[in-house]
């Protein structure tokens, strides 16, 4: 279906180098993983910068094959600085594992223009729930499973959450993951903030270690259903190896403030270039 050989010169390869690792530190930082910049830059710039059309479904494989480059290095980093609650993880990855095999299966369903539309406006709905964050009281309720955190000024803060909403949401967060190929962050961050109260940092780390499971997952299907180019994610690897690692050691030095803000910046851009390209 796709070319077996595709032949690249030396500024083809470092555009590569440079997109993945520009898209992977970015993900890092706040969590998302960064395929909010690699689906639509190849969507739009596969005829100019690689010479050939590459599809929805193709570009979401090579995403989601990326995304787990991203978020392994990413991870081990932020397990290293006890950001990341592997736990709390854990009850989302059961459910978002297996769900963003069944998004990644139904990918190539979509018109391609159906799908950079509901890309494009589903990124500007989290934009404009994390703006609002400020103005909505998170969930008050009592969680069956607490975790406390202590910030570098030595205050503790709680969060927590319950087994079936962390597994609805895990499964909503996979299915988003497999099918857009965007790790589903754009979703589990406002929900780990806005619902579970997770501090942001520990909402960023915890996103990252479930979006490689995801990630995972649904790059698997679509290998197996051959929406994959193997010299695609091999250009990218080792940019997106970097970045998770260089994101994840840059976002320690990040208020939760600016991190806020340079998500919803970032989400803006590109939603907005996706709808109205």
């Amino acid at each position: 279906m796709y070319p077996a050989v595709m032949m690249w010169d030396m500024s083809t390869l470092l555009a590569m180098f440079v997109l993945g690792l520009a898209a992977s530190t970015f993900g890092a930082i706040v969590g998302l993983g960064g395929g909010v910049i690699i689906v639509p830059a190849l969507l739009l710039l596969g005829p100019t910068l690689l010479g050939m059309k590459i599809d929805t479904a193709m570009a979401v494989g090579v995403s989601l094959g990326t995304l787990v480059c991203t978020s392994f290095t990413s991870t081990l980093t932020f397990v290293k600085e006890g950001k990341a609650d592997l736990r709390s993880a854990l009850f989302f990855a059961i459910s978002s594992g297996p769900m963003s095999m069944v998004g990644a299966s139904l990918t190539a369903l979509f018109d391609p223009d159906a799908f950079r539309r509901l890309f494009g406006y589903f990124m500007l709905s989290m934009v404009v729930l994390l703006l609002l964050r400020s103005r909505i009281k998170p969930y008050q309720g009592k969680w069956r499973y607490v975790r406390a955190y202590t910030d570098a000024d030595g205050t503790q803060q709680e969060y927590g959450f319950n087994a079936l909403p962390a597994l609805l949401i895990g499964g909503l967060v996979g299915l988003i993951a497999g099918l857009l190929g965007i790790g589903g962050g754009v979703l589990l961050i406002p929900a780990m903030l806005l619902l579970f109260r997770f501090p942001p940092h520990i909402a960023s780390a915890t996103s990252m270690a479930v979006i490689f499971v995801s990630a995972l997952f649904g790059s698997g299907m679509h290998i197996i259903r051959g929406e994959w180019d193997w010299l695609l994610v091999l250009a990218l690897a080792p940019g997106a190896l970097l970045g998770g690692w260089l994101g994840a050691r840059i976002s320690r030095r990040i208020g939760s403030v600016l991190l806020i803000r340079i998500m919803c910046g970032a989400l803006l851009l590109f939603a907005l270039r996706i709808i109205l390209t």
